[in-house]
């Protein structure tokens, strides 16, 4: 591939690997939290809270990058508070990182969801009449039955991550060997003349990884399931 794709193209699409990774990871604690949260409690806000988490998919990209730049950016309300500690997300890959989670995150919230709710509560009760703590039941029996669910949940976001353009270039604009990552790299090079070819060789870039994350996932969620089922 370093032979194919050119250093410019090649960076794009390594910081694209990088941030999808680590918005992936950054995502899916807090996912998998917010998703147990809204299959399983009852509390005041619930609704509100179910609103602001698909709210990404809802708000056009660009107003969710001003609002990250708003929030995050050096002067923001939060982001003043981080740069004084030394943490800054704005014009850098971490912010775009930041920026592909915040997308991606309703994503993960929904798969993950729909595999708790699929999860019959009995078997929850049932470990907890054992004197089993709520962690420990949610470790040793929810967790094993929604892992196909949490793997198709973290796919999903990665794979949003890397598509991810609008909240990017937004709240850390495109910079190269920063956060040009491979949408706005193409965006890029579609700006300029001759920039066709080099275009077309990242949108296939784009094409191959989606398609083998999302393969790899198959394989591994069923291979979860049968395992989980005792198959």
């Amino acid at each position: 591939m370093m032979g194919w794709l050119g250093p410019e193209e090649w960076s794009a699409v390594a910081l694209s690997l990088k941030v999808a990774l680590w918005a992936t990871i950054w995502a899916l604690g807090p996912g998998i939290f917010v998703a147990y949260a809204l299959a399983r409690w009852e509390f005041p806000g619930k609704q509100v809270v179910n609103g602001l988490v698909h709210l990404p998919l809802i708000l056009p990209p660009v107003a969710t990058g001003y609002l990250l730049l708003i929030g995050f950016g050096t002067q923001g309300v939060l982001g003043r508070w981080l740069a004084e500690i030394g943490i800054v997300f704005a014009f850098r890959w971490t912010g775009a990182a930041l920026a592909a989670a915040v997308m991606a995150f309703p994503l993960l919230v929904r798969a993950v969801r729909l595999s708790i709710e699929a999860v019959d509560p009995k078997l929850e009760q049932a470990a907890g009449t054992l004197g089993a703590s709520k962690l420990w039941v949610f470790g040793t029996v929810t967790l094993p039955l929604i892992l196909p669910g949490v793997l198709a949940g973290a796919v999903l976001a990665f794979a949003k991550a890397m598509g991810e353009f609008g909240a990017t270039i937004t709240f850390v604009s495109n910079i190269p060997g920063q956060t040009r990552t491979l949408p706005s790299a193409i965006y890029s090079f579609l700006q300029v003349p001759g920039g066709e070819d080099a275009a077309l060789r990242l949108v296939a870039v784009s094409v191959f990884v989606a398609m083998a994350a999302l393969i790899l996932s198959e394989v591994i969620a069923r291979r979860v399931a049968k395992r989980v089922g005792g198959v």
